[in-house]
């Protein structure tokens, strides 16, 4: 285990959790989502997230992307205060793309 893994933990296999049923969340606004996405993901902007949340379901483990990951991290964080179990931040959604 290298030094970024003992001090931060394992990082998420997505691809394994997208094949497992985790739901992408696609904080990003409809006009950035519209201009690309990946396949399946679910678009909610990060400012009606609180609006929306029980159109998230919380059975499943949810990935956050945005364009950088700034924003998907918000997104976890506010997930997750909201009793979402199992949240991840994918980062950027074209990152998160190459990994799936």
């Amino acid at each position: 285990m290298g030094l970024f893994s003992s001090i931060f933990g394992k990082r998420a296999d997505f691809a394994q959790l997208v094949k497992d049923g985790a739901v992408i969340l696609d904080v990003r606004t409809p006009g950035e989502y519209a201009g690309g996405h990946i396949k399946g993901s679910k678009n909610i902007p990060l400012q009606s997230i609180q609006q929306n949340l029980s159109k998230i379901p919380k059975d499943k483990v949810i990935i956050t992307c945005c364009a950088s990951g700034m924003r998907s991290g918000s997104a976890k964080s506010m997930l997750l205060s909201n009793g979402f179990k199992e949240v991840h931040n994918g980062g950027g959604w074209m990152s998160l793309k190459g990994k799936l």
